[in-house]
């Protein structure tokens, strides 16, 4: 496939930024996307220009870190993938694709493509963690009944990976749906409850002082989710929120 590629390049947080094209041939449709810009930034540095900066890791759509704007929609426009496991069967000989950073004021650029996530961080650092024993003695960990449906919801909050692609699909930025899937996935279980109030109210007041908005109830971040996060869990997060505060 011969493509045009416009990409935005950035040198550094504190200079501008702007879209650059770039045309590419010799494009595969079982690559993934970021082996097509693997390819394209070979030929630039095999021409001595200055490659494209973006995030991977594990490519295997675990991490999180290649989360990328492509066409306006984060990770692409498949459904239930990460940017690392879209392929370029996607689109089509002759496309034009832009491709961007996740926009957000809590997500700032670092240089072309790699924004600064670590406010996710700092939220999961506020609460999101338990204080009962369950690694080294998970006797009682594993000795507690746990209703199924409980158990498989938590799992399934527990699946979010922190990508962002709800920050940037919300209109506000909300971080509102990894927010309520770290709150989950502990309300649900038993060994949750000890910090339950203060976890929620930490992980909220630590949300809002990063700078995130507020959920607009679109459900654009549900839909954007490369591992399907249910807005169920940000209802959770109201109820937990609104307990917390009448608890004081």
């Amino acid at each position: 496939m011969k493509l045009t590629l416009k990409i935005w390049r950035q040198d550094s947080a504190n200079s501008k930024g702007k879209m650059q094209t770039y045309p590419i041939d010799g494009i595969e449709g079982d690559m993934s996307f970021l082996e097509m810009l693997d390819v394209l930034n070979e030929g630039l540095i095999n021409k001595g220009e200055t490659p494209v900066e973006f995030d991977h890791d594990c490519r295997e759509g675990i991490c999180g870190s290649c989360s990328l704007q492509i066409n306006g929609e984060p990770h692409g426009p498949d459904r239930m993938v990460t940017t690392c496991q879209l392929h370029m069967r996607s689109f089509k000989d002759g496309d034009t694709i832009a491709i961007e950073p996740f926009r957000a004021k809590a997500f700032p650029v670092i240089k072309d493509l790699i924004v600064d996530r670590s406010a996710f961080d700092r939220i999961q650092q506020s609460g999101g963690y338990v204080s009962v024993n369950t690694s080294g003695n998970t006797l009682d960990a594993n000795a507690i009944p746990i209703n199924k449906q409980d158990a498989d919801s938590a799992f399934a909050a527990a699946a979010c990976i922190g990508c962002g692609a709800c920050v940037a699909a919300c209109k506000n930025a909300s971080a509102m749906l990894f927010t309520s899937a770290k709150v989950s996935q502990y309300a649900l279980l038993p060994q949750g409850q000890v910090e339950a109030t203060e976890r929620v109210e930490n992980m909220v007041r630590q949300m809002d002082l990063e700078g995130f908005g507020n959920c607009t109830n679109t459900g654009a971040c549900e839909i954007e989710c490369p591992k399907g996060i249910s807005l169920e869990n940000i209802a959770r997060l109201n109820r937990e929120f609104l307990s917390a505060n009448i608890k004081g």
